[in-house]
């Protein structure tokens, strides 16, 4: 069958772009590292396949995680903005909600972090290092304190925008 004829079931084939855009992620490893890696900056070990918290072995090669690198360059996958008068009277019992979901899913995802929390105009953007942290985040939240959730992934990006109002 040549290029863009309709097969036998009616629909017209295109060869010339991918059925499904793929993300990319510049921050995620090419190839599988040499087990096992430990980062230098927060300690977490590359082992069985995956980042993990554990002890190093000194003989560990060094790198640095996807997080960490995130961090350095202050390249965030997710971004979760909250605001609202409702917002504005909670800040502080959300800031609150909002580390404690961070820091629970950090105990066992260790690339799941928060890059930071900036309030600035009567909202609060929070930057993260993972697009599922970014999601659990806003959806933390919209439990909690019901409100409006909007959830954008950016098409052709490694990157999440969580937009939380009430």
């Amino acid at each position: 069958m040549s290029i863009n004829k309709k097969p036998s079931g009616g629909q017209t084939v295109s060869h010339d772009r991918p059925l499904f855009e793929q993300d990319v992620d510049a921050y995620k490893a090419k190839g599988k590292l040499s087990e096992p890696t430990v980062c230098p900056q927060c300690g977490a070990v590359y082992h069985a396949g995956r980042w993990q918290w554990s002890e190093a072995p000194a003989s560990a090669d060094r790198e640095a995680c996807p997080a960490c690198h995130r961090i350095n360059d202050n390249f965030p996958a997710g971004f979760v903005t909250l605001d609202g008068p409702f917002f504005n009277t909670h800040s502080e019992d959300i800031r609150r909600l909002i580390q404690n979901h961070a820091d629970h899913e950090r105990t066992e995802h260790p690339l799941k972090r928060i890059i930071a929390l900036e309030n600035k105009d009567g909202a609060m953007l929070v930057t993260t290092t993972d697009t599922h942290l970014a999601r659990g985040i806003g959806e933390a939240v919209r439990h909690a304190y019901q409100g409006d959730l909007k959830v954008d992934h950016i098409s052709g990006e490694s990157s999440v925008r969580v937009h939380w109002h009430r």
